[in-house]
C-alpha cells in the first residue's frame, strides 16, 4: 500500500512512472506540454539549438503563444516574435497562434482546450500555474529547462509540500475571487508557500466559477507557491465538457494525506480589497484606500481578462464616463472574449465609457506597451503583480484589485467600490 498523497504527489508520481513519491524528492518527469511565449521562447530555443536537437519531442506537445510585445511595439520585438514564428513553422508545431488568433496564454489554453485535468505542463512563464485551477499541475520554469523540455519532453522537479487552504461559508456580495486571493496572499505573504504546492478547497472555492477558479490558481506564484490546484468537480467537468483535446485523468488527494499547513479562512472575513505597492501582499480593504487618486485603470490580463471580469467591468461603466484626466484601458483576453464583448453589447460600454479597448496582449501588465505608466503615475489594475517598476516607471505605483474596484476607480477617479459612484 503507498503512502498518502496530496494532488501534487500523485500526478508527479504518476509522470515519473513511479508509485509514490515524498516532499523533498528529486523525480524526471514526462510533460504533457512545454509551453513559451515571444519574451521566453527566443531564449528556450537557443537552449533547443545548443544542444544539438533538431526536432522537438512532439509538435502536438508544443505550445508557443506570442502575446507579450504583440502586436509588436518595435523592431526587437518583431525580431523576437519572428524567431519563434519561423521555429513554430519549421517544426510544424500544431499549437502556435498568429496575433489575430493569439490571446493571452494563460487564458487562450484552457479556452482552446489544450491543457486538461492531470496534466503535468511546464510553462517559461511564472504564471502557468494558472492551470492548476482544471486539476493539472502546471509550473514556471526557466527558458534553460523549457529549451531542454522541447527536445525531450523531460524536466526534473523537487517534489513540494503542501499547503491547503480551505475558504468555508459564501461570499458576501461584491466580493470577487481577485478578493479571494488576494486575501490569501496577505495572509501568508509573498514567500508563505514558498515552493510548496496550495491546494484551494472548502465551500466557497467550490462556489467558483472556472474564470474566478483560474484568478485563483493564477496568483498562487505571488504567494511563492509552485503550483495552485483546485479538484475537478461538477463545475468543471461542465466546463470541460466538448473543450479538450485529449481524454484527461482526475487525480484528488487523499483525505488523510500530510500537508505542511493547513489555513482555514470564513468567507465572511474576505472583503474587496487592494494590494499597494509594492508587494501583492500589503493588502488592505478597498474602503480603506479610498484616497489613492488615480491616473490610469486597466481591466484585463491573464488574471482578470476573461469575459466573467468583463462583464462584471461593464455593469459598472454602463452609462457612466471614465472621470477627467484617467484612462481607462480594457483589455479582453483572447479574440474570443473580444468577440463575445462585442455580442454582448460590452465592446460598446467600453468605448462610450471613453475607455480604450484594445486587442488581446499581456502588454501593460509588464509595463511593456498599451498602458506604460510615467513617473508619479499611479494605476489600480486588476494584473497579478505590483513591484516597482512593474508598469513603467521605477516611480510609478500599481495598485491590484478585482474588475469592479477597478472600473469604479476608473469613473470615480480615485480608488472606489461600485456602490460609491452616483
Amino acid at each position: 500500500m503507498t503512502r498518502p498523497m496530496t494532488m501534487a504527489e500523485r500526478m508527479l508520481a504518476a509522470h515519473a512512472g513511479l508509485d509514490e513519491v515524498v516532499p523533498g524528492q528529486l523525480v524526471e518527469c514526462d510533460v504533457d506540454l512545454v509551453l513559451a511565449n515571444d519574451v521566453t521562447a527566443p531564449m528556450a530555443l537557443r537552449t533547443f539549438r545548443e544542444l544539438g536537437a533538431t526536432r522537438v519531442f512532439d509538435r502536438d506537445r508544443v505550445c508557443l503563444v506570442p502575446d507579450h510585445y504583440v502586436p509588436n511595439k518595435d523592431i526587437r520585438s518583431a525580431e523576437q516574435a519572428k524567431l519563434v514564428r519561423d521555429f513554430a513553422h519549421e517544426q510544424g508545431v500544431s499549437h502556435y497562434w498568429e496575433a489575430g488568433r493569439a490571446g493571452i496564454e494563460h487564458a487562450l489554453l484552457p479556452e482552446q482546450g489544450v491543457v486538461g485535468p492531470g496534466d503535468l505542463v511546464i510553462g517559461a512563464d511564472s504564471h502557468t500555474c494558472t492551470y492548476g485551477a482544471l486539476g493539472a499541475f502546471a509550473t514556471g520554469v526557466g527558458s534553460t529547462d523549457a529549451g531542454v523540455a522541447l527536445a525531450t519532453g523531460r524536466a526534473w522537479f523537487k517534489v513540494p509540500e503542501t499547503v491547503r487552504v480551505e475558504v468555508t461559508g459564501a461570499l458576501a456580495a461584491g466580493v470577487c475571487a481577485k478578493d479571494v486571493i488576494l486575501h490569501v496572499i496577505g495572509l501568508l505573504g509573498v514567500d508563505g508557500a514558498l515552493y510548496q504546492s496550495i491546494e484551494f478547497a472548502g465551500s466557497a472555492m467550490r462556489a467558483l466559477s472556472m474564470e474566478g477558479r483560474m484568478t485563483v490558481s493564477n496568483m498562487a506564484v505571488e504567494a511563492g507557491a509552485k503550483a495552485g490546484l483546485f479538484e475537478v468537480d461538477d463545475v468543471a467537468r461542465e466546463w470541460l465538457s466538448g473543450r479538450c483535446e485529449r481524454p484527461y485523468v482526475e487525480v484528488h488527494p487523499d483525505a488523510d494525506a500530510a500537508c505542511a499547513r493547513r489555513v482555514a479562512i470564513d468567507a465572511a472575513d474576505v472583503v474587496p480589497c487592494v494590494a499597494w505597492p509594492h508587494l501583492p501582499s500589503n493588502v488592505r480593504p478597498a474602503a480603506d484606500s479610498r484616497d489613492v487618486a488615480i491616473d490610469q485603470a486597466l481591466i484585463g490580463s491573464c488574471t482578470n481578462g476573461r469575459i466573467e471580469d468583463l462583464r462584471v467591468a461593464a455593469s459598472v461603466l454602463a452609462g457612466r464616463r471614465v472621470a477627467p484626466g484617467v484612462r481607462c484601458i480594457v483589455i479582453p483576453a483572447t479574440p474570443a472574449i473580444s468577440r463575445q464583448c462585442m455580442d454582448e453589447g460590452l465592446a460598446a460600454v467600453f468605448l462610450d465609457a471613453g475607455c480604450v479597448l484594445s486587442t488581446p496582449t499581456c502588454g501593460p501588465c509588464l509595463g511593456g506597451h498599451m498602458g506604460v505608466l510615467a513617473a508619479g503615475e499611479r494605476c489600480v489594475s486588476t494584473t497579478n503583480r505590483n513591484f516597482v517598476g512593474r508598469m513603467g516607471d521605477p516611480a510609478s505605483e500599481v495598485y491590484l484589485a478585482g474588475p469592479a474596484v477597478a472600473a469604479a476607480s476608473a469613473v470615480a477617479g480615485h480608488i472606489a467600490l461600485p456602490d460609491d459612484l452616483d
